[in-house]
């Protein structure tokens, strides 16, 4: 079973919306859209649903053109992030309904509709109507009726933000397991890195109405292709500078140098811009080539488990992100460390270089 989007686009007057786009989703895993607000995530999947009309290109389900197959006519089920729900049923008519419509047996309703609410936290709730619950209950029976429905194409649009933590946590365990055994197409829309890092399968990143990636999603954040794609799988956002490399040095605007080893050895004499994850720039030296950087501290956010610096180092706002608690001044200058073995180096054009 597979979804493959063939040159799909969306135009509204002037404005493009989506650009041209080539994508192939199968099942065996979650297939997720990951980038920020407005990155054109729900817009390609209402498009997938068959919710929003294509520009341009087609869809193919299977091998099938259904580009122009009405939606009541495709076996699919969404969920949004904002909960949709029969205010009129209680809770086991609103996940038995679309079982209903397709016939179900009563016996075979009540096991399916049992199943699902334990998985979702509900069973105590089954007899009562939306009006009764709190908004993460609402939620949960929305994505309760879209899985029940075992559909051939299940869209989750940001499905677990108006959750509370607990929850959220429990069900990011839970779902890839839920869909492990099912032969049907999952997309997941998220802004969130860790949540795609989580669920495995395989990532696009999306940016203003453009895949820039698409493939494991492991091997999106370990091996991005772009500057611009490694910016939408990082969070917090990844450190970025203009270097200059001369001879066997690699040198930052404010001086900061240090030897180039790897990929950076290779490079011939000239500018290129540096990507940095967060958790490689620490108060203490880690890895395999700390570099010591200095800047005045902007911002401090310290956790029990964590502690994250925002610093201006050379003209630009970097960001420490390290375990444990390292208490800092705001404004004082703070001596910092660079892995920068893990460094990407990128071309002018933003593309990353890979040797």
């Amino acid at each position: 079973m597979t979804l493959e989007l063939i040159n799909v686009s969306k135009r509204v007057g002037a404005d493009q919306h989506i650009y041209p786009t080539d994508l192939k989703l199968e099942p065996g895993g979650i297939n997720i859209l990951l980038g920020t607000t407005l990155s054109g995530k729900t817009t390609l999947m209402q498009m997938m649903a068959g919710l929003d009309p294509l520009t341009t290109g087609s869809l193919r389900f299977n091998g099938q053109d259904v580009t122009r197959t009405p939606v009541q006519k495709r076996n699919v089920s969404m969920v949004y992030q904002q909960f949709i729900n029969y205010p009129n049923f209680s809770v086991f008519e609103n996940i038995a309904s679309p079982l209903r419509v397709a016939g179900i047996g009563e016996d075979e309703i009540k096991r399916r509709v049992g199943e699902m609410a334990e998985l979702m936290k509900l069973t105590p709730m089954l007899d009562r109507r939306p009006s009764e619950l709190s908004g993460g209950q609402q939620q949960r029976t929305a994505m309760a009726r879209a899985l029940v429905k075992d559909a051939d194409l299940v869209l989750l649009d940001e499905p677990l933000a108006n959750l509370d933590f607990k929850l959220r946590e429990e069900l990011r365990d839970e779902l890839p397991r839920l869909f492990a055994d099912r032969n049907c197409v999952v997309v997941y829309a998220t802004t969130e890195p860790v949540e795609a890092l989580l669920f495995g399968g395989h990532t696009a990143t999306l940016h203003e109405g453009r895949v820039t990636q698409f493939g494991p999603t492991g091997e999106v954040y370990r091996k991005p292709r772009d500057l611009v794609s490694a910016e939408v799988f990082s969070e917090p956002p990844i450190n970025h500078a203009d270097v200059m490399k001369a001879g066997d040095q690699i040198r930052l605007s404010d001086g900061t140098s240090w030897t180039a080893s790897g990929i950076a050895a290779g490079l011939g004499d000239g500018a290129y811009k540096l990507g940095l994850r967060p958790h490689h720039v620490t108060p203490k030296p880690s890895g395999q080539q700390s570099v010591e950087v200095q800047g005045e501290v902007l911002v401090t956010e310290l956790s029990g488990s964590e502690s994250v610096i925002h610093f201006k180092l050379g003209g630009k706002t970097w960001v420490s992100q390290s375990h444990g608690i390292h208490p800092v001044e705001v404004g004082a200058r703070e001596v910092l460390y660079a892995d920068v073995s893990e460094a990407f180096y990128f071309d002018a054009s933003g593309t990353r270089i890979t040797g």
